[in-house]
């Protein structure tokens, strides 16, 4: 078989590629190891920027979005028992985001591919990369016990961290930059209205917690748990009654409980990959590079590495000129490196970390104080959450 680009990894940031592609014209193959049932299984977050909410409307794919999706012009930081707002909207010159599950997202791309018979290869078992250091790349791999082998132009590593594109890399073209978080966010998602009509992220004395949604009648909720904590130990009970522990009053007059639908504990880490490009091989996503969660950027990072990289493609094809695919890897990069730095500085202030002593916690508190009672500082969190434009990368 052959395809101009193989794909590899059927998450959000591989099936945007390739229907970004198959609107170019350009034919792409995708490869995921696991079930589509399974992709789908994944909870993952929802906040999506204006960047990534283009995307998906570039990518034809954006109706059940705008009807379903939660518009939210700002979020609330609560510390020292007091709510602020941050108002992106009055902040941004009008800038928002919007609260779409990526579940809901990735789902709308899966049906999107399969409505224009273009070929996913599910349960994709064994499979490798080989020469893309050449200019004929190629992919194996085994279905229903049968080997295959797919010859292409490029290959698209959107396959995750854990993913075989990375590790495919000789370890002397590759650098690896990691700082990984001594505790993890404890997620309960149930069918309950939200606490508030948009997001709350707490600092306590008892650790950071979040108030998050996926619609109108489903909440998603974060508690900062020790890496040791196993969702096991956690009942329904026990979480809502520390999520009370971590809330303002207001809040918890509103708080409706409700059994879970999925509980999971997600550890946190900052990681990046320099370069994104070997040879064929481009890598994109959680293949990258990995943010924590507190500032909302892994997806929409995903979504514009996809952005730089199609765009690149395209001029290959069309003008037959490898300038873009020269420039993606920086052009990324530029990128990543402040959506980093952003949800780095994120976490540091709004989570209590093991060996810091009570002063850390008088720090956090006055540097919160500071930003909430600054227009400037106020302006800072803004323009960091709803995201930089997409020719960011591009600029001097």
């Amino acid at each position: 078989m052959r395809t101009q680009v193989a794909i590899i990894g059927a998450g959000p940031s591989g099936l945007l590629l390739g229907q970004l592609l198959h609107k170019a014209g350009i034919d792409a193959v995708i490869l995921e190891r696991h079930t589509g049932e399974y992709v789908l299984g994944r909870i993952r977050a929802g906040v999506l920027e204006q960047v990534c909410i283009d995307l998906m409307d570039e990518a034809g794919v954006g109706e059940r979005m705008h009807r379903e999706g939660l518009l939210h012009g700002g979020f609330d930081m609560l510390f020292n028992g007091e709510r602020h707002r941050v108002d992106m909207h009055r902040l941004t010159g009008g800038k928002q985001v919007m609260v779409y599950g990526q579940t809901e997202l990735t789902r709308d791309l899966m049906e999107a591919r399969s409505a224009a018979g273009l070929t996913t290869v599910y349960e994709a078992m064994n499979v490798r990369i080989h020469d893309f250091d050449t200019s004929r790349p190629r992919v194996t791999y085994e279905k229903d016990g049968v080997s295959h082998e797919l010859h292409c132009d490029f290959i698209a590593g959107c396959d995750g961290f854990h993913g075989v594109c990375r590790a495919s890399v000789p370890r002397h073209a590759i650098r690896e930059y990691e700082k990984v978080y001594p505790f993890g966010w404890l997620g309960l998602l149930s069918d309950t209205p939200p606490v508030h009509h948009e997001l709350i992220y707490v600092n306590s004395d008892r650790g950071f917690a979040l108030c998050s949604q996926r619609s109108k009648t489903r909440s998603r909720y974060y508690l900062q748990v020790p890496l040791t904590d196993k969702v096991d130990h956690w009942s329904d009970e026990a979480f809502w009654q520390e999520l009370r522990l971590r809330l303002d009053e207001e809040a918890n007059d509103k708080l409706v409980t409700g059994p879970s639908i999925e509980k999971s504990i997600a550890p946190l880490r900052s990681f990046v990959t320099e370069p994104l490009r070997f040879g064929r091989l481009f890598l994109a996503g959680d293949a990258g590079h990995i943010v924590p969660p507190t500032g909302a950027k892994g997806l929409n990072l995903a979504a514009t590495d996809v952005k730089y990289l199609c765009n690149g493609l395209i001029e290959y094809y069309r003008d037959k000129s490898e300038a873009g695919i020269d420039r993606y890897s920086a052009l990324a990069l530029k990128r990543i490196w402040r959506a980093e730095r952003f949800s780095w500085w994120f976490t540091q202030l709004m989570h209590r970390f093991p060996d810091d002593g009570p002063i850390v916690a008088k720090f956090q508190q006055a540097e919160l104080d500071y930003l909430m009672h600054s227009e400037a500082g106020l302006r800072t969190i803004a323009e960091n959450y709803v995201g930089l434009p997409l020719d960011f990368g591009q600029r001097a």
